[in-house]
């Protein structure tokens, strides 16, 4: 049950803000009033509801007790009807007061990568790519490759792509991990099903404030962009290397013919990459600290398997099975997973943030 003087103070701060908003002058002010004006305005509404569905509860109990019999069998009724709603608003308001992971808003950097299984898994990295830019695609968002790697049968060895847009990393953090496909191979003749992986990575873009680089902590190598085989596809020093020493995370770029825009898209990428290490390694403190957890939620864990002869899709982390492969695949039932994952995600957080407070 959420305290009364929790939602009161709410209702007060929303107040105070709506009147600041019609005061001040300054346009930096009045953005980032507005914002937060955004973000409370639904709670609020719901907060104001519960605040007087509770306020006639008082009501109805006391005309439920009084003398008069026909007034105190509606209360009755009433009271009955107001004590089921109550718990399910008051849960709705819970989640809705969950601390936002201030990333949920960013735009990624995705990046699939073939695992085991040689020409299969490159083509089953191919399949997954093709399902997350159909899934952007209905989302609104826009999709830039940034670097691919074709394997010799199709798909890919590894792809790598910004997509941007409203709410991105809030819906495709859950697709890191190791994916799993069991399917029969078109190059096999004895119908064997074979098991393949691709490996996801989803990487918040931290905005320009939230992380700092240090150019002497950058070593940057510049030399020929090379193609399939090795062969030189350009005669200048235009692909380009950045090591970042005091981590040791290395990014390569020759997409583009600019050595200018092949270090900017590897600057991107590796601005993404330190902030998703320090990302982890907070919430890697955070979940140390906290006993009984179930699972590392590590990416490098199986998260899902794609079984094509039983037309199948599990989620391990939630022991959700779907029978509409085909659909998600394509990226067009995705949101059966992911909704179902930040559902069960919710619930997790909620269900921590009650257990903080005994």
């Amino acid at each position: 049950m959420i305290p009364q003087e929790k939602i009161d103070a709410l209702i007060d701060k929303f107040e105070k803000i709506e009147a600041k908003m019609s005061s001040v002058s300054s346009s930096d002010e009045i953005i980032r009033l507005s914002k937060e004006h955004g973000e409370l305005k639904d709670v609020v509404e719901k907060a104001r509801t519960l605040s007087s569905m509770r306020a006639q509860l008082g009501e109805l109990k006391e005309l439920a007790e009084g003398d008069d019999a026909e007034m105190a069998a509606l209360a009755k009724s009433e009271l009955a009807e107001l004590k089921e709603k109550i718990p399910a608003l008051e849960h709705e308001v819970q989640l809705m007061l969950l601390p936002k992971d201030k990333a949920d808003d960013s735009s990624v950097i995705l990046e699939v990568r073939a695992g085991t299984g040689g020409d299969e898994a490159a083509l089953f990295a191919g399949d997954l790519f093709r399902m997350y830019q159909r899934y952007a695609q209905l989302q609104g968002w826009k999709v830039d490759v940034l670097s691919a790697s074709e394997a010799e049968m199709g798909g890919y060895k590894e792809i790598q792509a910004n997509i941007s847009g409203d709410g991105v990393f809030a819906r495709m953090k859950f697709e890191a991990g190791v994916h799993r496909v069991q399917r029969v191979p078109e190059t096999e003749t004895q119908g064997r099903i074979h098991t393949s992986a691709a490996t996801v990575a989803v990487l918040p873009e931290p905005e320009e404030v939230d992380i700092e680089i240090n150019e002497n902590d950058l070593r940057i190598d510049v030399f020929r962009a090379s193609g399939p085989g090795g062969q030189s596809v350009n005669t200048t020093d235009s692909a380009v290397r950045i090591t970042h020493l005091p981590t040791g995370i290395v990014v390569s770029q020759q997409d583009e013919k600019s050595q200018h825009k092949n270090k900017a898209k590897a600057m991107q990428v590796l601005r993404a990459r330190l902030y998703d290490a320090e990302r982890a390694r907070a919430d890697a403190e955070r979940a140390a600290a906290r006993k009984g957890m179930v699972g590392s939620g590590d990416r490098s864990e199986r998260i899902r398997t794609y079984n094509y002869p039983q037309s199948r899709v599990t989620d391990h982390r939630i022991n959700l099975t779907l029978y509409n492969l085909d659909e998600i695949i394509r990226g067009d039932a995705l949101d059966d997973i992911v909704d179902a994952l930040i559902t069960q995600d919710r619930a997790d957080r909620l269900a921590e943030m009650q257990g903080d407070a005994v």
